[in-house]
């Protein structure tokens, strides 16, 4: 038996606390029962309905993907470009990316069919460290670094403060290859923040999630995330959110 809002949250229809707000709106139904009240629990056998359309209960599935360059973070794309979801194929549940890659940016990407797991890792109070490696136009002085270090004006405000690391500089070709951690997961984020020290990224990738390498897979390739992994992710998360609250 599990609570009816985590159920829903599973599902992917809403996350936990809008699903609360769904019950108490009288837009649950359960075994074609409103129900308005939050605790109540419901089992395998039990049919749901959100607005009057039944959620298929799925078991959670988690998946840890070398997203391409070139390739949309959605499940589809109105366009008709490639989404990360057309390299699952045989996956038969209902899976979403957790956040987003830029459709120019490569790396590691995670997506499940759990919306309650999904919110907590995007929860802004969730600070899970995500590191990039970027290929920069010019070679940044230390000083613009340190601006990143220490947060940078951008038109939605301020970043909170990144651990940047130069990898690399070519001042024959005037490039560079830089380190950057940042916890936050604003719209092309790491590409404003360089464009702001004037030094535009040309290639940007994303290396680690947390404690998550993209370990030996090769981009298009992807992997199960073992129930460990899943279970320190959640840990991860709820520490932060703690520490934060």
């Amino acid at each position: 038996m599990e609570r009816l809002q985590k159920v829903i949250a599973r599902a992917g229809i809403a996350s936990r606390r809008k699903a609360e707000d769904l019950i108490k709106e009288g837009k649950v139904k359960v075994n074609g029962k409103v129900i308005t009240e939050l605790g109540v629990k419901v089992s395998p056998s039990d049919r749901v309905e959100v607005e009057e359309v039944q959620i298929e209960r799925e078991e959670p599935v988690y998946f840890l993907f070398y997203k391409p360059r070139g390739v949309i973070s959605t499940v589809k794309d109105e366009k008709g470009r490639k989404a990360v979801t057309d390299f699952f194929p045989d996956i038969k549940e209902r899976i979403f990316p957790i956040g987003r890659l830029d459709y120019d940016t490569s790396g590691l990407l995670l997506l499940t069919n759990d919306g309650d797991f999904a919110n907590l890792l995007m929860h802004p109070r969730s600070e899970i460290d995500k590191v990039y490696v970027a290929k920069t136009e010019g070679i940044p002085q230390r000083e613009a670094l340190r601006k990143l270090e220490k947060g940078i004006k951008l038109e939605d405000g301020k970043t909170a403060p990144a651990k940047v690391k130069m990898l690399s500089g070519d001042k024959k070709k005037q490039t560079a290859i830089i380190e950057i951690a940042i916890h936050e997961g604003r719209n092309r984020q790491v590409r404003r923040m360089f464009e702001a020290i004037g030094h535009p990224v040309s290639k940007l990738k994303r290396e680690r999630y947390g404690f998550l390498t993209l370990g030996g897979l090769k981009a298009g390739e992807m992997r199960e995330l073992t129930p460990h992994e899943v279970k320190q992710l959640r840990a991860l998360a709820m520490k932060t959110e703690k520490k934060n609250s």
